[in-house]
């Protein structure tokens, strides 16, 4: 049995980027907002990093870019495909506007940043340590959710519940929600690398012959992702650590003066990839957004600025029903699911061709190079073609602005 009932507006469950920037803005709109996060700190490594520009607009429009930009980052306006000696430019945010780069933020400075700045709002209650694990339902509706927290077990009652606990969501579970899955022909690997002055300055992919990475440039260090086929990871690992030292020296020479590393399986984080949605994002009671209604493919690095995306149109249309105590009726969490699905599945069929046109074909091709058609190396030459995958995944379809009508002053 519980060991305290506390009552709120909304109940978000889920510290990451859809649950912290929704909780804010709720907050700011000046809504009681409990947010729960199971960790007691933000602090996990190879999360979501990349923020593209529609997510920078969206920190722009709350005040919040000059402190944004102190965070410890690095700004890419292009990337690239190296196919054997070959670097094939092929995304340029040069010349869009009015963001013409992406920033790689290390995930905890931005969620850290968003929840200091919620603390200052007296709506506001962020709560670590804090794990739901049920839902609470009267009458066919979910009314709160149940929670393990340091003091024992809590039920917290709210007018609404917004799920927003990832692609592995203990609420979509306990709603008996079932997401419908697309398929990935990867994982991936995900480690670091030190890096030199005289190593290469962009961030890109390298293609060899059955094989593929991508190296982020962090400044100080390679964030680097190895793509093994599905399934794959565990056949890799069960070789000696010497076999994929090898293959990264193989096919970024540029490492070989650091062949020693990784050190150990246990530097090489595995991701799952998987790229899923649900048919229906809510119940009464109950709203999923983010990774919880629709995982993402790596492709693109669109996860994490989909899901603010998702919070930014969920606070615009729930802020005043949940400020002014109205009913929070099935219509309004439909026009929410509404709003957001084009740009979910316009984003999840670019990565599913992607995925099955190149990836998959990539990984297959063992011993042999793949090549670019010259036709498309043609095309490439032209910065407004380079433009295009920029546009769709720094800035998106159906773009969200935050209501600053709806934004009640931090001071």
């Amino acid at each position: 049995m519980p060991t305290e009932k506390i009552d709120t507006r909304c109940c978000i469950v889920g510290g990451g980027p859809a649950g912290i920037m929704l909780g804010y803005l709720l907050a700011r709109a000046g809504v009681p907002v409990i947010v729960l996060e199971k960790h007691a700190d933000f602090l996990r490594d190879f999360r979501g990093d990349t923020v593209h520009p529609s997510t920078l607009q969206i920190v722009d429009e709350l005040g919040l870019l000059q402190k944004f930009e102190q965070l410890p980052q690095r700004r890419i306006d292009h990337l690239g495909v190296q196919i054997g000696s070959r670097l094939q430019q092929g995304v340029d945010f040069r010349g869009l506007r009015p963001f013409p780069y992406l920033s790689l933020v290390p995930q905890w400075d931005f969620l850290d940043l968003l929840a200091d700045e919620g603390r200052r709002l007296a709506p506001f209650d962020l709560r670590l340590q804090h794990e739901a694990f049920g839902l609470v339902k009267e009458n066919g509706r979910v009314c709160g959710v149940l929670v393990k927290s340091p003091t024992g077990e809590i039920e917290i009652r709210a007018d609404l519940v917004v799920a927003c606990d990832g692609r592995n969501s203990i609420l979509r579970e306990a709603a008996g929600l079932h997401a419908q899955d697309y398929g990935a022909p990867m994982d991936v690997l995900w480690f670091r690398m030190p890096r030199l002055e005289s190593d290469p300055e962009d961030t890109f992919g390298i293609i060899g012959a059955g094989r593929m990475m991508v190296l982020l440039n962090r400044n100080t260090y390679w964030q680097a992702a190895y793509l093994v086929p599905k399934g794959g990871d565990a056949d890799l690992r069960a070789q000696p650590v010497d076999n994929l030292r090898a293959a990264i020296v193989d096919m970024a020479p540029f490492f070989v003066n650091r062949a020693h590393l990784p050190a150990a399986w246990d530097d090489v984080k595995t991701l799952e990839v998987r790229v899923d949605r649900l048919p229906c994002w809510h119940q009464p009671g109950l709203l999923l957004i983010g990774d919880a209604a629709h995982a993402m493919s790596p492709v693109g690095g669109v996860g994490i600025n989909l899901a603010i995306q998702d919070a930014v149109a969920a606070a615009n249309m729930l802020a005043v029903p949940l400020r002014d105590g109205l009913a929070i009726e099935a219509s309004l969490l439909q026009k929410i699911e509404a709003r957001r699905l084009p740009a979910v599945k316009l984003v999840q069929a670019v990565q599913l061709q992607i995925q099955r046109r190149i990836i998959s074909r990539a990984l297959a091709q063992s011993g042999k190079l793949p090549q670019v058609p010259p036709w498309l190396r043609w095309l490439l030459r032209f910065r407004a073609m380079r433009q295009l995958p920029a546009r769709l995944f720094g800035y998106g379809y159906r773009q969200e602005h935050v209501r600053v009508d709806l934004l009640r002053s931090m001071h």
